[in-house]
């Protein structure tokens, strides 16, 4: 890859493939929607509005994409051209890039990472030490560039080693309890390093799986919402008759999560065990839960006292409500959890894992157990509908018109993200995801005739707007 262009040689203007600026992300296909060219640009553009809200620093890191780190050099040179001082942190997951705009003060930051996207896909997931950067602001960044409407400066590079205050601010809200045996799934993942290091300081047990870095992910693909993707976890559990098992996401800001008998853990259902130690000290709290979301999580947060709340898909529209609500919890059904109790309210699969430890090793009961109570639901994991990047948002728009002109009485609609349709047998939601060109549904019913029923309705309501939804049985 080339180096990136540097001010003085650099085009006054430059213009994105429309394609890759997202609603809480800029993603796209290497060297095809995303180049260097872009990633300079970002740094420039995102750098161009720190600079004029009085920012000084800014911070990088990026994953263990091929990519990744030219990127990353590319965004740094973008920062320092509007001229910004660069804490620049290498490799290691998206948390760490978080923790290090906390932690050192800077005013912003800026992670190359492609998340759980497959290696031909990378991005750019960007934070301000105020708040979350999505919607328009990335748009407007978008503008800056193709008006080269850049701020300019000579700013500085620095090389900064933050993995070992991060790991010990995670291991500082370790709580101790019994030991555990622990299975711990990398995926080859960017946490890799940091897990490494954060085992070494815990007592108990720990297995780990696949923990060196490789943006080739050459074992299984890194997203944990998939079970098939869990399956080398599930296994090693039972072999080495572990408490629990722990996977991550390709840039370590999801978690999934396994019980003793193997059996997954939704995160929604991770969330009521959260929930139940967050409202302990913060009675009455707002608890956040995207659309996604099973009714048995929203019903169970407010069983235990706490107030919940569903909101939109996506960790920088959580992390926006969070702050308004004054929220100490919030999860997404894709793995991303925030904890602002006792931490900074950012999604980092690391430090939840960190928060479950406390909670199974803070009492006598296997983790199948502590979620016994909670009542026997059927659904299905997200299922994902393949759609025209261009139109898949009308398509949603398209199916909830259609579902107000046909819906029986006493359906429910909420449009808060996509369509989520409440019937007599359960719910089912549709909606865009931000981040791929595909629908991302889900159906959810107290008995297996009733969510059969649900996906035959799901299915049609999708296969009117021309695409196929396939269920796996």
């Amino acid at each position: 890859m080339a180096l990136p262009v540097s001010a003085d040689t650099a085009p006054l203007t430059h213009y994105f493939d429309p394609s890759i600026l997202r609603e809480y992300d800029i993603r796209g296909l290497v060297d095809q929607t995303l180049s260097e060219a872009d990633a300079y640009a970002i740094g420039r553009g995102f750098g161009t509005l720190l600079r004029r809200d009085g920012g000084t620093r800014a911070s990088v890191g990026y994953d263990g994409r091929l990519s990744s780190p030219f990127y990353a050099r590319a965004v740094a040179r973008g920062f320092m051209d509007c001229g910004l001082s660069v804490d620049f942190i290498g490799m290691g997951p998206s948390p760490m890039l978080y923790f290090a705009v906390k932690d050192r003060q800077t005013d912003g930051g800026v992670m190359v990472t492609g998340s759980h996207n497959p290696p031909t896909y990378n991005g750019f997931k960007m934070m301000r030490r105020t708040g979350s950067v999505y919607g328009d602001m990335i748009q407007e960044i978008g503008r800056i560039a193709a008006a080269g409407n850049y701020e300019t400066g000579q700013g500085v590079l620095n090389e900064i080693d933050i993995r070992d205050a991060y790991t010990a601010r995670l291991i500082k809200d370790y709580d101790g309890g019994r030991p555990l045996k622990i299975v711990w799934d990398n995926g080859n993942g960017a946490a890799g390093d940091i897990l490494k290091r954060l085992v070494a300081q815990l007592p108990g047990e720990h297995i780990l799986l696949y923990a060196d870095i490789d943006g080739n992910f050459p074992n299984h693909h890194p997203d944990p919402t998939v079970d098939k993707n869990l399956a080398d976890l599930r296994s090693a559990v039972l072999t080495h008759h572990a408490d629990l098992g722990i996977a991550f996401d390709g840039d370590g800001d999801r978690i999934g999560a396994v019980n003793e008998k193997a059996g997954i853990l939704r995160c929604d259902s991770l969330m009521t065990l959260y929930a139940r130690d967050v409202l302990e000290n913060h009675p009455g709290a707002s608890i956040i839960g995207d659309v996604k979301c099973s009714q048995m999580m929203f019903e169970e947060i407010a069983r235990l006292g706490g107030k919940p709340i569903m909101w939109k898909t996506g960790h920088s529209l959580v992390k926006a409500k969070m702050a308004e609500e004054k929220s100490p919890l919030a999860g997404e059904l894709s793995g991303h959890i925030f904890f602002a109790d006792r931490y900074y309210g950012y999604d980092d699969a690391l430090y939840c894992a960190v928060r479950l430890m406390n909670i199974i090793g803070g009492q006598d009961q296997a983790l199948s157990a502590l979620t016994a109570h909670l009542p026997t639901l059927f659904s299905t994991p997200e299922l994902r509908v393949d759609v025209d990047e261009a139109t898949k948002f009308e398509t949603v728009r398209t199916i909830a018109a259609n579902l107000k002109n046909s819906a029986p009485a006493g359906t429910d609609i909420n449009e808060t993200d996509g369509v989520r349709i409440t019937t007599p047998e359960g719910w089912y939601l549709i909606r865009a995801s931000n981040t791929q060109n595909v629908l991302v549904c889900r159906a959810e019913s107290g008995s297996e005739a009733g969510l059969k029923k649900l996906l035959d309705h799901l299915a049609k309501e999708v296969a009117k707007t021309g695409y196929t939804l396939t269920v796996e049985t």
